[in-house]
């Protein structure tokens, strides 16, 4: 995995983690495809919410892309 790219996309994940944190969850980056794809893994409460995917796709592949434009989408490999 490019160090690079891991650390811009951890660092833009880093804006949601709070949120995540403060009901009990977070989540980790498991691989960031060839085609840009980035695949997370959610902990805690997170792999049982019934939200998690609206997270997913609302606000943490939103945050994503925005900091780093290359990123086509966000997927969790847990939910």
């Amino acid at each position: 995995m490019n160090q690079v790219l891991e650390k811009r996309v951890d660092e833009a994940l880093n804006t949601i983690r709070p949120y995540l944190e403060k009901d009990g969850g977070n989540l980790r980056i498991k691989e960031i495809t060839e085609d840009m794809v980035v695949k997370i893994e959610f902990l805690g409460s997170c792999e049982t919410c019934p939200m998690s995917t609206m997270t997913l796709k609302a606000g943490i592949e939103q945050a994503v892309i925005k900091a780093v434009p290359e990123i086509k989408s966000v997927i969790a490999v847990n939910i």
